[in-house]
């Protein structure tokens, strides 16, 4: 089953209402948090990366635009890139859906580990590092660093409580990335964050 329709009419794919399974507590989540870097290839389905996302950074307070993690002065500088089979695509919390970037699948490249190019979805976070005003130069990487800190931590937990296996990396040829991806100068890659279910170990 594919994540995303490939005969799509748009470069736009809006996402279902995020549900989060509502039997796992916070106590149970937290204990099954953990990293893993053994994925089986089955795909992701569209309402768990819809709720991934939204668990990620979707608006939690309609009235205000809040989101589910916090950002630094409310600049919301960090965007959340999904990087599929199908291609890769730029989250849009305030529509809750995805936004075409390319077509092609650049999974391989979002990171140096060889089990990223396998696994069904890889999120990319990107820092817009213009977005944060009133910030010395200086501040504004390590102030993007732990808003994507948040975000990162947002995902562990709902694929803790979804049964998903995950790991935040660092390790990324953020140069040729950033190509693949077609940022500005004045956007940073941050992190990476692989999903998908834990294969059996041996």
């Amino acid at each position: 089953m594919s994540v995303i329709p490939l005969d799509l009419a748009s470069d736009a794919v809006v996402l279902p209402a995020p549900q989060l399974p509502s039997q796992a507590s916070l106590h149970q989540t937290l204990r099954g948090r953990r990293s893993t870097r053994s994925f089986r290839p089955d795909p992701v389905s569209l309402a768990t990366l819809s709720a991934l996302l939204w668990a990620a950074c979707g608006i939690n307070r309609e009235q205000t635009g809040g989101r589910t993690a916090p950002s630094a002065r409310g600049w919301k500088e960090v965007d959340i890139y999904a990087v599929l089979p199908e291609g890769a695509y730029r989250y849009e919390p305030e529509a809750h859906r995805l936004a075409l970037v390319s077509a092609q699948d650049l999974r391989g490249a979002t990171g140096v580990q060889d089990f990223v190019g396998a696994a069904p979805l890889n999120l990319v976070y990107v820092a817009h590092l213009d977005r944060m005003v009133e910030a010395a130069l200086e501040d504004r990487p390590f102030l993007a660093g732990t808003d994507t800190g948040f975000i990162a931590q947002n995902v562990y937990l709902c694929c803790a409580a979804m049964g998903l296996g995950t790991v935040v990396r660092a390790m990324i040829d953020r140069r040729g990335l950033a190509k693949a991806l077609q940022l500005p100068a004045n956007q940073r890659i941050t992190l990476a964050q692989t999903v998908g279910w834990e294969a059996p170990g041996p």
